[in-house]
């Protein structure tokens, strides 16, 4: 069948147990999942192939492959990016949650911003899927889940060995290697990339000195599947920071100048993680030392009129954590498979500073803190078969967090705990072969920055200021139909809502809580793939999303959602050698004040990509920003102040271009 033919050219092929008797094998190729593998109309499994056929300017645009997902960058490339998806501004990624290998990526209590993300550790090329899921619908999704989750599976089995080697302009260069040896019962995988890159900015040079490396070992032991897992990253950058649009007007600088030019960072990331998978039981721990050291400058002379607004947020920790998993059947009038499960993590943070500086060089403390924070989780999810058409799913699930934070104001210091129980639910009806529809239901959550729990007094006015709560419940759900035809087309949509309990966070830039409201959202996601033939597809992809502060006021906008994603993509399979694709995304005009009168213009990029491959050799270019489009990455709406201008600053739109048109060209020797 021409589809099948397709995933098979796309994705990956994994087996599984579902009983003892019973091996399933399932095809992973598309975003969509299959008719009756999924719990969501709006989750679905993502192949190294379609990865590999994506023109990405950054790693982790790996994530637009999520429908309605957008992914943007606000400062260097060194830094997390910027996540939109189901009307959030997901800032550095508070309320969408990822893991790879098993490891969670989002970050507690982060010098820059919650559950912040960064996935520069990641060597694209090691993926081998990527499960997504929005909503959290699932007992085994917990922190930072409320919009979704997403979870990179390192491959087992490569496909090939592989060295590729990648120019482009801005001196845009990179190295990667990639290789497997069999050695007892499994196999021994390696890899490692080293990126350089100056970017487009007029006035300073990125100088990007990005390394990466894996070493893992794959095989069978104590009659189960195992995997141990090295991986490290280091990174340093310059960063080219958002800039007022006043500076552009007045031609003090251009749309990709800076006005601090001494901004930028350094990061770095190692780890060790063991899985082990038999046929009831699942195990897994890690353990990662995680650094980074950030400087920032977003009001300019608004604080500090001599020496600048320039800061510094450092971040030091050791991440600890395990996971178990026990899955068994229960044979009454309905079969159901349960799976029940703990984990535990432990994030010492041995150092989370804010620090006023001068290019670079530290000039006070703003707050520096140290942190201990435990999470103790227990789930219980139950799929119960009803009928061959109808299949139903309960999860309960319930979290413990505790933290001790030693601030160097001890007014700030403290103890605080929350506990939350959550009940997730949904159902599968499968009214004929292609057609399938879902309702699901969720209580979730996301933790906020433990210091704001403690705080007491503002480390700048040393006034009484608000605590948060240390977890913020979420509640919503979906219903959602999917067509699903073998031959030619593959359709979905979901209506969708979603509450926060609250918004009030703690702010890393500025050392306090920010005041805000609970929220709703709701809206309404669309996708749409079609395959004309087997060499030619187009797939279409809309999200459109409605939120609101739940305050009473006329003055109810979210600040940062955005309204409307969309994004389309052809591929053109043009003979067994030539492969080319094109893709188009558009962001909407997001909201930058409470009162909705400040938005940004909408953004809007196409990127291609042709390639060509045969049996050993794979040369690929990537024409990224096609059209050369001059819209923004990002854009906030807030004061600051330029030197000559009044003590009060001026209210503006501060913005980060996207990079302008950029040609690469990669050629991999395949073995």
């Amino acid at each position: 069948m021409r589809f099948n033919t397709l995933l098979l050219s796309l994705g990956a092929i994994t087996a599984h147990p579902l009983s003892a008797n019973v091996e399933t094998i399932t095809v992973y190729g598309h975003r969509s999942g299959l008719i009756g593998e999924s719990i969501s109309a709006s989750s679905g499994v993502i192949g190294q192939g379609e990865i590999d056929s994506r023109a990405m300017l950054r790693s982790a645009e790996m994530l637009e492959l999520i429908p309605g997902m957008a992914v943007t960058q606000h400062s260097g490339s060194g830094k997390a990016n910027q996540y939109f998806i189901r009307g959030f501004n997901l800032d550095h990624g508070t309320d969408f949650a990822t893991y790879i290998d098993g490891m969670p990526i989002n970050m507690r209590s982060h010098g820059h911003g919650q559950g912040y993300t960064d996935l520069n550790f990641i060597i694209p090329e090691t993926i081998a899927t990527i499960t997504y899921q929005k909503g959290s619908y699932h007992a085994e999704q917990g922190d930072f889940s409320s919009a979704g989750s997403a979870y990179f599976h390192l491959a087992d089995n490569p496909t090939h060995q592989q060295l590729t080697l990648s120019i482009g302009e801005d001196n845009y260069t990179r190295a990667v290697a990639m290789a497997s040896v069999a050695a007892g019962q499994g196999k021994v995988i390696g890899a490692a990339q080293w990126q350089g890159y100056d970017g487009p900015w007029q006035d300073i040079n990125e100088d990007i000195s990005k390394k990466n490396a894996l070493l893992r070992y794959v095989g069978r032991a104590w009659d189960g599947d195992m995997s141990i897992t090295a991986m490290a990253y280091d990174n340093r950058w310059n960063a080219a920071d958002q800039i007022p649009r006043r500076a552009v007007r007045q031609g003090i600088i251009t749309e990709l100048g800076s006005l601090d030019k001494t901004l930028g960072g350094h990061s770095s990331r190692y780890s060790v993680s063991a899985n082990w998978q038999g046929q009831r039981v699942s195990a897994s721990a890690y353990l990662i030392d995680y650094k980074l050291d950030l400087f920032s400058n977003f009001t300019y002379f608004l604080n500090d009129p001599i020496n600048g607004d320039q800061f510094q947020q450092y971040d030091e920790r050791v991440i600890s954590g395990a996971a178990l998993g026990y899955t068994f059947s229960q044979q009454t009038s309905w079969p159901i498979e349960h799976r029940v499960g703990i984990t535990l993590r432990n994030d010492n943070v041995g150092e989370v500073g804010l620090y006023n500086t001068r290019a670079r060089q530290r000039l006070s403390t703003v707050r520096e803190d140290s942190i201990d924070e435990r999470s103790y989780s227990a789930y219980w999810h139950s799929q119960i078969t009803i009928s061959s058409k109808l299949e139903a799913n309960l999860g309960l699930r319930y979290d413990y967090l505790e933290a001790n934070v030693q601030s160097d104001n001890p007014s700030n210091s403290g103890d605080a705990s929350d506990d939350l129980f959550s009940v997730k639910a949904n159902i599968n009806y499968l009214f004929t072969p292609q057609w399938a529809g879902y309702f699901n239901f969720a209580q979730g959550f996301h933790s906020n920055d433990a210091r704001g729990a403690t705080i007491n007094l503002d480390p700048i006015t040393l006034e009484a200021t608000e605590q948060v709560d240390l977890l913020v419940r979420s509640e919503g759900g979906e219903i959602g139909v999917r067509y699903f035809d073998e031959q030619q087309f593959n359709f979905s949509t979901a209506l969708w809502w979603l509450e926060l309990d609250s918004e009030l966070l703690f702010v890393g830039d500025a050392g306090n809580t920010e005041a805000s409201d609970a929220s709703r959202r709701y809206g309404l996601e669309l996708s749409a793939y079609y395959w004309l033939n087997e060499r030619f597809s187009v797939d279409m992809e809309a999200s459109f999303t409605r939120s609101r502060l739940r305050n009473g006021t006329k003055d109810d906008r979210v600040e940062g959602a955005v309204p409307v994603v969309a994004s389309a993509g052809v591929n053109w399979h043009i003979n067994e050698l030539w492969l080319s694709s094109l893709r188009f995304r558009h962001i909407g005009k997001r909201i930058l004040s409470a009162d909705g009168e400040r938005r940004s213009q909408p953004l809007s990029v196409v990127n291609g990509l042709l390639s060509y491959r045969q049996t050993h050799w794979k040369v690929d270019v990537e024409l990224l920003n096609m059209f050369n489009s001059q819209d923004h990455d990002i854009d906030y709406y807030y004061s600051s102040r330029l030197p000559g201008e009044a003590d009060e600053g001026i209210a503006d739109i501060h913005f980060h271009p996207i990079e302008p048109r950029t040609l690469r060209l990669s050629v991999s020797w395949l073995f």
